[in-house]
């Protein structure tokens, strides 16, 4: 039986400035830097709601991706006005405006410095 989703692994050529961006720019949770692989590489831990968010070194991941919108991360916010209005003022890459979905809600998408994709998103209530 599935029981849920634990974490999202992303990988990365330089796992720390990816880390940062997503602490620092974004305001996700940092839990935890931690000690990854054979070299004693670093690894980072966020929670976001439940799930958690790695991201770790790969030694086959290299340069940016070229295709960010094929796995987008979905953060869930109380108000996408005014944090599409945080990240914007904090030089982040929007990728699609506020938009609806009928029956779901508002999405805006976003840049990481790798080129992956996430999105912000307002659910109804």
């Amino acid at each position: 039986m599935i029981k849920g989703l634990d974490a999202v692994l992303i990988s990365s050529e330089n796992p720390k400035v990816l880390a940062d961006f997503y602490k620092d720019k974004v305001g996700l949770e940092f839990e935890d830097e931690f000690e990854y692989g054979e070299k004693g590489e670093a690894g980072f831990m966020f929670k976001v709601g439940s799930t958690g968010l790695t991201i770790l070194p790969h030694d086959q991941v290299k340069g940016k991706n070229p295709s960010g919108a094929r796995i987008m991360l979905n953060i869930e916010v109380d108000d996408i006005e005014k944090e599409v209005k945080r990240l914007k003022d904090a030089g982040i890459k929007c990728v699609a405006e506020i938009y609806h979905v009928e029956g779901y809600g508002y999405i805006a998408t976003f840049e990481d410095p790798d080129g992956n994709y996430f999105q912000l998103v307002q659910v109804r209530g």
